[in-house]
């Protein structure tokens, strides 16, 4: 039986790949790369290529993390740090979600309205009182504190 043909390009696109992942690895925080549980060499060469700060010797140890994803099974690695950047991407659209919650609130009075509705408990004289010191600061160009405290109500509310 004949192995199946690789071409030279094909194996470079294949290396390549799986250095991107190892860079998407470092980029980790470590707490999040313990999770993972890495085997101990690929773990190990990621947790060196943290500590470098030389350009090259970033770039080298890239590659070696290259070769050692090679050695094993790519998948759960790719599939675990998929599931990081999901979870990112779902924090940053929770996180939309409350800016325009807030944009909503401080320009028109009737979203006070629609939030209640949506949020049975909340403070509403509370939030008023911020939504109308928010739109004062917005009226004479202050810094943005109750607008950052509206912005923290909200958030509290979404975790309930």
């Amino acid at each position: 039986m004949e192995a199946e043909f690789v071409s030279r390009t094909k194996k470079k696109e294949q290396v390549e790949e799986l250095q991107k992942l190892g860079a998407a690895l470092i980029a980790l925080p470590p707490v999040t790369l313990d999770a993972l549980g890495l085997p101990a060499e690929l773990l190990a060469a990621v947790r060196d290529a943290q500590r470098f700060t030389s350009h090259g010797a970033l770039r080298r140890q890239v590659q070696f993390i290259g070769k050692v994803m090679r050695k094993i099974d790519p998948g759960p690695v790719r599939a675990a740090v998929a599931a990081i950047a999901g979870s990112s991407a779902a924090a940053r659209a929770g996180q939309k979600r409350l800016e325009q919650w807030r944009e909503r609130l401080i320009a028109d009075d009737a979203a006070l309205t629609a939030f209640a509705g949506e949020h049975a408990g909340a403070d509403l004289q509370g939030m008023r009182t911020l939504i109308r010191n928010a739109r004062k600061e917005i009226a004479e160009g202050k810094p943005p504190r109750a607008q950052r405290e509206l912005f923290r109500v909200l958030r509290d509310f979404s975790h309930d």
